[in-house]
């Protein structure tokens, strides 16, 4: 029927010469241009523990103890709850470093992957491993105790950190937020400008 309205269908059996198909290659990891940028990130984001440490020691709570013998303390009422908010403390503080470091590191455009994404989580690793034992010798330097304390002293003990589980909040804030960028951005080369 030519000079109808109605479409003609195609057959199973006919040729599809009008139907063009376009295959794009899909682009690939490149490890070695991002090697040297994913060794940067990893330093510059694992030395952000110092500060971490430090702010950390700032904020954390004392454990106020009455001396009762010579060497031996024991926590004021609810005092060793303390323990609890140091630890809380610095993974809230982690989890903050974690999501800021997450988009600095998204916004580094061209080097955008999973090469520095795990650069970043293997710097936050480490930026929590340094901010635990930086944030003690802190808080250590800050409640030091300069004469030998008396029976019925009170005496205040530096915050500590009695759980390794408080220094993976932020690579697991930086591995989540990078993740949901990548896939907010929806483009199969992360929007990345070089070639």
């Amino acid at each position: 029927m030519t000079g109808s309205s109605v479409d003609e269908r195609q057959e199973p059996g006919e040729s599809a010469e009008h139907f063009h198909v376009f295959r794009q290659e899909p682009p690939k990891v490149k490890v070695k241009a991002d090697l040297l940028p994913a060794v940067m990130v990893l330093s510059m984001v694992g030395m952000l523990g110092i500060p971490l440490g430090w702010i950390w020691s700032r904020l954390a709570p004392p454990e106020r103890n009455r001396v009762v013998s010579g060497d031996r303390m024991i926590p004021l009422q609810l005092e060793s709850w303390h323990r609890f908010d140091d630890l809380v403390l610095y993974a809230l503080l982690g989890l903050a470093a974690g999501v800021v470091t997450g988009v600095v590191v998204w916004l580094l455009r061209e080097r955008r992957g999973p090469v520095v994404l795990v650069a970043a989580v293997a710097g936050s690793l480490l930026a929590g491993w340094l901010g635990t034992r930086m944030g003690a010798s802190f808080a250590q330097g800050m409640y030091t105790v300069t004469e030998p304390p008396r029976v019925g002293d009170v005496i205040e003990q530096a915050p500590v950190l009695e759980s390794v589980w408080a220094l993976l909040a932020q690579p697991m804030a930086v591995a989540l937020v990078y993740g949901l960028l990548a896939a907010w951005n929806g483009q199969d080369d992360l929007g990345r400008r070089l070639g």
